[in-house]
């Protein structure tokens, strides 16, 4: 384990590109066409682009981070983390299938099974993970879609999960871009990010799942309020959704994989178009609803995100580094900064632990990294 350390954020044009964009997993740069293996969480729902900026949520222009300590380390294709109440976590293995709880002041692990009908294959397997009122609600990669399930967790049952019920059906799977993060957002509804499977023209056609952002009751039914009739869809457009978070003032935030030029941090809205296949990255064009950060594909290949003191924090895995986007309320309050480039190797999920605490998972025994002793960790992170 590597001494806590503070790190300077990477400076320079290099390190980041205005405006807009997505990027993928590829390890290799340029490598991507399209289709091919670049993968890149009672109230209202979310307010637009066009909310007010909040003076107290206008973060700093430059932060540091400190690498506090490893909680628990040789987890096998980690992808989804969820907070239990009290502090312990929940984390998928997207291949084993397995959860495993871990204690979140000792990293002691707690294995809780298998889900059933998890069919791991390229990007796809067990993925996202929630957790609501004594249920575990995972994102899955079944024989014929990827899917949302829940199972009972906790109470008399103790450390075992109950048979998956499905709670959305019918999103489109693929070798690649499967989307797959989950998260309840401020308003009690579940929203879940998609990917395209590789077959652009789903990301524009409201009709299907694939390449949106969804929003649905913890049931799996249309939330009240949604843009479209009788639709889960809440935004459209995208490429590969791996990221989502709130900020202080309920804003959701979304990372996207691009595919050769732009990795996307985008403010999502209901109803808005965020262009993909037609624009990656900023456009301009009138209908299209530009990022608000871009990062060429060799920098990020975007997944977990997650809001802490005025910023978005965003795991990268071909990156192989953490960006924090600094929010003075809709808009950025200063340029992105890079942390811990190639320290740990590929990132895959950020998630908040309340106040400056980050818990961060590596991503290098998902087939695309190089795992080394101790691969996959979780780390806590102190960031300000």
């Amino acid at each position: 384990m590597k001494r806590p350390v503070v790190l300077k954020a990477l400076g320079g044009a290099a390190a980041l590109v205005l405006a807009a964009g997505c990027s993928s997993e590829d390890a290799s740069p340029g490598s991507a066409s399209p289709g091919s293996a670049r993968e890149r969480p009672g109230a209202a729902p979310p307010s637009s682009v066009s909310a007010p900026a909040s003076p107290s949520a206008t973060a700093p222009a430059t932060a540091g981070v400190t690498v506090a300590g490893t909680l628990t380390e040789g987890l096998k294709s980690p992808w989804g983390l969820a907070e239990l109440p009290g502090g312990d976590l929940l984390v998928s293995s997207r291949d084993e299938r397995t959860i495993t709880r871990i204690d979140g002041r000792t990293g002691t692990r707690t294995p809780l099974g298998e889900v059933p009908g998890v069919v791991p294959g390229g990007e796809g397997g067990l993925l996202g993970l929630a957790f609501r009122d004594g249920r575990v609600y995972a994102y899955l990669t079944a024989a014929s879609d990827n899917r949302i399930v829940r199972m009972a967790y906790g109470g008399g049952a103790g450390d075992r999960l109950g048979p998956p019920e499905p709670v959305l059906t019918g999103i489109p799977k693929g070798f690649t871009h499967n989307g797959g993060r989950i998260a309840f957002g401020p308003d009690g509804m579940l929203y879940a990010g998609t990917g395209e499977t590789g077959r652009t023209g789903l990301a524009q056609d409201r009709g299907s799942l694939g390449g949106k952002v969804l929003r649905m009751t913890p049931e799996g039914r249309p939330a009240p309020g949604n843009p479209f009739p009788d639709s889960v869809v809440y935004s459209y457009g995208h490429r590969n959704v791996q990221g989502l978070a709130w900020d202080a003032d309920g804003r959701l935030w979304a990372a996207e994989f691009g595919q050769n030029t732009w990795d996307e941090l985008n403010l999502i809205a209901a109803g808005r178009n965020y262009g993909w296949p037609e624009a990656e990255g900023r456009s301009g064009r009138e209908g299209f609803t530009d990022p608000v950060a871009q990062w060429p594909t060799s920098e990020a290949s975007p997944s977990g995100i997650a809001y802490a003191k005025g910023a978005i924090w965003m795991a990268g895995l071909r990156g192989e580094r953490l960006w924090r986007v600094p929010l003075s309320g809709a808009e950025r309050s200063g340029e992105p900064e890079a942390f811990l480039r190639g320290d740990h190797g590929r990132l895959r999920t950020v998630l908040a632990a309340g106040g400056d605490r980050l818990w961060l998972v590596t991503s290098e025994t998902d087939t695309r990294g190089t795992p080394g002793p101790g691969d996959d960790r979780i780390l806590r992170l102190r960031v300000g």
